[in-house]
């Protein structure tokens, strides 16, 4: 099952041919290039994976449905490389399996990687650890596992089994804490290496804000490009800052559409090869792959930044279901989040936690008549309240971003966005309803910058504070 982030979720066919690529193509290049990149990774180190069983139900032919991707269940062989224990991996609920991770990681000070699909999962823990530490600090200090979680009996008396009571490390994370969450991470493991998760597009903003707060001065890798379609491309640059992936011609067969082709209406529109493909140049992907996908436009468009070995070296820029488009103005994901990033510098002691868009449209009477516009809801910290000239402030910024924005603003075609602050946790509990009702795993789960459904806009309207 796809995740459902820009539309609904489609079933799409898995085997073991297309898995077996994945990890030869994939797993197997990019933890050399890690190795290469950060050689002090090459340790009998653990790592602390935040991943979680997910629910699968079965077609009547018996095949099972659910998320393709990393598991517990497809990670079995390779439990000694993880801090959290087997019989975790048996909890259901996301809230007790994160506390859990969260324990088994903090008895360990000697973790050396902190991995996850996403960045915004390594986020979310962070912030759980924020809101929980000191109920997880008493369990290892008594050498116990929470009463508050609900976990079967058997898996319970498994987990008490393996923690006895450890009063100096407890003591230890007490002295972490007191001194805030500001580089939490490498306080609590003094020799971690590297967070590796993917951090470019809709996960850039959780990359950015663990770099700043949680995990100053530890390494990044986004290792992989892919989707429920397969693996796309692998990031073999670790260390540069912008995320470029070299496509992998034997995982699928690449065609490109020219950016400029888009709106184009023909059913079978003339596409380009990888020879064919221009640096600097914007395409959207179609892909065919073993799994029976043929032509299969999933929607991502990319930047050809360059080759290696006469392969497509590219940039993630956004997806077609995640752009704003009232008037025909076309901004994407990408666009908007650097007039954001802008205008969020520019609100004195605000740091940005989330934020969403919804255009004006899909809410109905609830907003009155009005020109079509943007309605943006913002999760910051540091402040609770913005004027309407700091508000304004975004509009502003879009505009030196996008002339085609400008142009339909100054003609009044496009009235001034609204901003909305909304409670903190807002997003937290919108990405639980959501995953609720599309049956998306936590694992391959990511907030939608653009709402398109009518009743997520209405949750974060009974949210807003200002």
């Amino acid at each position: 099952m796809t995740s459902g982030t820009s539309g609904p979720s489609a079933m799409l066919l898995s085997t073991k041919a297309t898995n077996s690529e994945f990890f030869l193509q994939g797993v197997a290049v990019c933890l050399d290039a890690m190795r290469r990149a950060f050689p002090e990774t090459d340790s009998l180190q653990k790592t602390t994976k935040f991943f979680y069983s997910p629910t699968f139900r079965q077609s009547e032919a018996g095949i099972p449905i659910g998320p393709n991707s990393s598991t517990p269940a497809s990670s079995r062989h390779m439990p000694h490389l993880y801090t959290t224990p087997a019989p975790a991996f048996e909890v259901v609920s996301e809230k007790d399996a994160l506390y859990l991770h969260l324990l088994f990681a903090l008895r360990d000070p000697s973790v050396g990687t902190l991995e996850s699909n996403f960045a915004s999962t390594i986020f979310y823990a962070f912030s759980a650890l924020q809101d929980r530490w000191q109920e997880l600090v008493e369990d290892i200090e008594r050498g116990s596992v929470s009463s508050a979680l609900t976990l079967e009996p058997s898996v319970r008396s498994r987990l008490e089994a393996l923690v006895k009571p450890n009063p100096v490390r407890a003591a230890q994370l007490r002295a972490c804490f007191s001194d805030g969450f500001r580089g939490i991470a490498r306080r609590l493991w003094p020799r971690l290496h590297l967070v590796l998760a993917v951090d470019s597009g809709s996960n850039q903003i959780y990359g950015e804000m663990l770099r700043e707060s949680f995990c100053q001065g530890v390494a990044f890798y986004s290792p992989f490009y892919a989707a429920t379609e397969g693996l796309i491309g692998v990031n073999l640059w670790p260390q540069e800052p912008n995320r470029r992936y070299l496509l992998c011609p034997r995982s699928m067969f690449c065609e490109f559409l020219p950016e400029s082709l888009l709106e184009e209406e023909e059913e079978a529109p003339r596409t380009l090869l990888m020879e064919d493909v221009e640096e600097g140049q914007n395409y959207e992907l179609i892909v065919t792959n073993a799994s029976g996908l043929f032509r299969y436009r999933i929607g991502d468009v990319v930047k050809v930044v360059g080759f290696h070995n006469r392969c497509p070296v590219v940039e993630f820029q956004y997806r077609r279901g995640q752009m704003l488009n009232v008037r025909g103005e076309k901004v994407s994901e990408t666009l908007f989040f650097v007039a954001l990033k802008k205008a969020v510098s520019q609100w004195p002691g605000a740091q940005l936690v989330d934020y969403c868009c919804a255009e004006s449209g899909i809410m109905g009477d609830s907003i009155g008549g009005s020109d079509p516009h943007y309605q943006v809801f913002i999760e910051l910290k540091g402040v609770r309240n913005l004027t309407e000239q700091q508000r304004y402030k975004l509009d502003v910024c879009l505009q030196q971003e996008s002339s085609v924005y400008k142009s339909f603003r100054i003609k009044g075609s496009i009235g001034p966005m609204r901003v909305q602050l909304v409670a903190n946790g807002s997003f937290g509990e919108l990405r639980k309803d959501m995953m609720a009702f599309s049956n998306t795993s936590p694992n391959t789960f990511k907030t939608p910058r653009v709402l398109c459904r009518k009743e997520d806009v209405h949750f974060l309207l009974g949210k807003t504070v200002s």
